[in-house]
């Protein structure tokens, strides 16, 4: 019997097994399926980055990327950079000087664009786990309820989705350091199939942008939403039609007091 390894279960995965190899690992799989759920997931995650990234891969390489202008770039703003802070350390001190080194650079994407992105990558991350896919169990939905919102200064609700055929896994804190607060909230979900959806929920303050923004990543669909004080990405393989059902029902229990439609539109 073939000896299955995570490094072979990756060059399965990359098709660079041959056929004896890959009838091996078929059959492993088939008696392994909590791994055949794992490689599945992964797989999934291997068509999203092509997806998105390769038609950039068959593109020449830009002129203003060649290998040697790209160091000779470097190295010219090294040089201009300790020119300009000697100047500064000798000019204001060491003190101001350190403080401008330091500062945060002003060429970075919105606030919303960032928090999509964050949403699709614990996404990635979590589905793929079993037994840790969350940090508490939906079976302590109260206790996560009190938590959760303790954390994020917002009342959250744990949305019901069972009439939607997802059963509630339960969620998990995450560190959010582009926002106030520094902290969102992932719910998971999972439906009959195995399918996984997960909610990433932060509160609003501070954050600019639609309302409403659909994102297609390959096998996976994210639908960013933002309410009156919180804003909630929806990530998951399903059709960006059912997403939408889904933010339906996911706004108007995490924002029950809010009017109907409030902050919310449909695509």
């Amino acid at each position: 019997m073939m000896d299955v390894t995570r490094d072979t279960l990756m060059a399965y995965l990359d098709g660079q097994l041959d056929g004896d190899a890959r009838a091996a690992v078929d059959a492993w799989l088939a008696d392994n399926p909590d791994a055949a759920i794992e490689l599945a997931q992964l797989q999934r995650q291997n068509e999203a980055i092509n997806a998105l990234f390769g038609p950039v891969a068959t593109e020449p390489v830009p002129p203003r990327l060649n290998a040697h202008r790209l160091a000779l770039t470097q190295s010219r703003r090294r040089w201009q950079s300790v020119a300009r802070t000697a100047m500064i350390v000798g000019v204001l001190g060491i003190g101001i000087a350190t403080g401008w080194l330091l500062r945060p650079a002003s060429d970075t994407p919105a606030l919303y664009n960032r928090l999509i992105a964050d949403a699709v990558s614990a996404h990635t991350v979590y589905v793929a786990e079993n037994r840790h896919a969350v940090e508490v169990a939906g079976t302590e939905t109260d206790h996560l309820a009190s938590w959760l919102s303790n954390r994020l200064g917002t009342g959250l609700a744990m949305p019901d989705l069972a009439t939607a055929g997802l059963s509630f896994l339960g969620g998990r804190l995450l560190p959010a350091p582009a926002i106030p607060g520094g902290r969102a909230a992932q719910l998971m979900y999972e439906d009959s199939a195995g399918e996984r959806v997960t909610l990433y929920i932060t509160p609003r303050s501070g954050i600019d942008g639609p309302n409403l923004e659909l994102v297609r990543l390959g096998g996976d669909n994210a639908l960013y939403w933002a309410g009156a004080t919180i804003t909630c990405t929806i990530v998951g393989p399903q059709s960006a039609e059912t997403l939408q059902a889904l933010a339906d029902s996911v706004f108007a229990q995490l924002t029950p007091s809010s009017p109907p439609g409030a902050g919310y539109r449909p695509i």
